[in-house]
Order: structure tokens, then C-alpha cells, then sequence
């Protein structure tokens, strides 16, 4: 007979890691009811000032709004440019489909400090530096191949024989799309928006080289706030931070499914 030997199951090895990769996540959300003004683990008493410091400050309260008006703005120009490119590249539209969908994922493969130094050193040339436009069409460059490789994805898990259908029936090309194949890919659509929208929402590399004065956005701030010196609110606004991402994770979960395309 076989001895059973004593050990851990895969299943108990995975939750441990999960487990291992969360401890500074909840290090940092104890941090942030800390009543000292350094980061101390376990907190030294419990309160929520550091949390009214973030909503009351006006830094933060800016960095915040200029980082959702990129991150929406970003994903959005994204999210247009992406799905018409995604499905001329399934279409084979474009001749060299291959070589352009290699060029459009580029990013993901790039530096992205290699990537800032690129786009400063061409916007620098082209008399366009240190605008909320640069910014944002660098961050469409760093976003767009989430959705090219969700809705690529997302278009080879159709039944084409659906559009042929809708063809048969007397739809035109842009209304066998609207009302046929973009419904069939909106899950895959809207895993790519979110990773375009987290992306934007905590690229430093980029944003650093790129942003004018007036153009603080949050990762940036708290970047720059822990070389002065870290304290509580900074711990503060990244639990705002992860709360806010979980609960949009969530909702679009609950409205897509959109863990098969991931």
C-alpha cells in the first residue's frame, strides 16, 4: 500500500500566497487609522483624521480630479480607436494585420520609462510640451493595447454566422455591429476599459516626464509626498484607492462577467 504523505494541498499552497501577497495591502489600510503622524504597524490608537485630511486637502482633492479626467478621458478615446482597430485587424481590413496588431501591443512589452522619454523627446520636437493633450494622448498610447487585446480576444469567441445572419435580414455593416457584435463583446470590451482606466489611474513613468505644473495627478503626488516623508494620508487616500477599485471590480463583475476575458 501506498503511505499517504502529510503535506499541503495546492489549493492550501494558493491561499497562502494570496494570503502573502496581501499582507501590504493590509498593512497599509491599518497604517491609515494610525493617530501618529508617522506609519506605524500595529496603529497606536484608531481614528479617521487622516481620511479627512485627504477629502479636506485641496492637493489631494485636485490630483484626485486630474487623475479621473485622464483615466475616463484616456479610456474612453481608447476604447473607440481600439474596437475599430481590433475588429479591422479581425477582419483582415488592413494588410499586414499582423505586423500592425504587433505594433499596437508594443506597449505592453516597452519600458514605461522608455516610453515617457520617447514621447517627450517627439512632443518636444513638434512644439507640444507640457499639455493636458500631450498627457492625454500619452496615456491612449499606454492604454489603447488593453482593449486591442480584449476585443481581438473577445471577437474570436464569436459565432460569425450571427453577423451573416443580421446581413441576410437587411442590417448594413454598421448596424449588424451596433446591434449584433458589439453586444456579443461588451464583457471583453469592458475588462479592457477597466485595465485601461487602473493603467491610467497609477502610471507614474509616463505622467512624470510629461505633466506641466498644474498638472499634478495622484500617483504622482504620492510619489513625490513619500520622499518628503511619509505619513498616514498617504496610506489614507491608497486605501480609498483599493476600496474604490474592489467595489468597481465588483459591480462590473455582477453586470458583464467579464472574468472570461481576463
Amino acid at each position: 500500500m501506498n503511505e499517504q504523505r502529510p503535506g499541503f494541498s495546492v489549493s492550501t499552497i494558493a491561499l497562502l500566497v494570496v494570503i502573502f501577497l496581501q499582507i501590504p495591502v493590509i498593512v497599509v489600510v491599518l497604517a491609515s487609522f494610525s493617530e501618529t503622524s508617522y506609519l506605524t504597524i500595529p496603529p497606536q490608537g484608531w481614528t479617521l483624521k487622516w481620511y479627512e485630511a485627504v477629502f479636506t486637502s485641496s492637493n489631494y482633492l485636485s490630483a484626485i480630479q486630474n487623475s479621473l479626467i485622464l483615466a475616463l478621458g484616456s479610456t474612453v478615446i481608447s476604447l473607440v480607436l481600439g474596437v475599430a482597430a481590433s475588429y479591422a485587424l479581425f477582419r483582415k481590413m488592413l494588410p499586414g494585420s499582423e505586423a500592425l496588431t504587433s505594433l499596437l501591443m508594443s506597449p505592453l512589452i516597452i519600458p514605461s520609462v522608455v516610453i515617457g522619454v520617447a514621447l517627450l523627446q517627439y512632443f518636444t520636437l513638434v512644439g507640444l510640451r507640457g499639455g493636458f493633450i500631450v498627457l492625454l494622448l500619452a496615456h491612449v498610447v499606454i492604454t489603447l493595447p488593453y482593449i486591442v487585446r480584449s476585443a481581438l480576444a473577445s471577437l474570436s469567441g464569436i459565432d460569425l454566422s450571427v453577423e451573416e445572419a443580421a446581413r441576410c435580414l437587411g442590417a448594413n455593416g454598421f448596424t449588424t455591429f451596433r446591434l449584433v457584435t458589439l453586444p456579443l463583446i461588451k464583457p471583453g470590451l469592458v475588462a479592457g476599459a477597466l485595465f485601461s482606466f487602473v493603467t491610467s489611474m497609477e502610471n507614474v513613468p509616463v505622467t512624470i516626464f510629461l505633466a506641466g505644473p498644474r498638472q499634478t495627478t495622484l500617483p504622482i503626488l504620492i510619489f513625490t509626498s513619500v520622499e518628503m516623508g511619509v505619513d498616514p494620508s498617504v496610506a489614507a487616500v491608497s486605501t480609498i484607492l483599493i476600496i474604490a477599485t474592489v467595489a468597481v471590480l465588483f459591480l462590473a463583475e455582477r453586470w458583464t462577467s467579464f472574468h472570461r476575458f481576463v
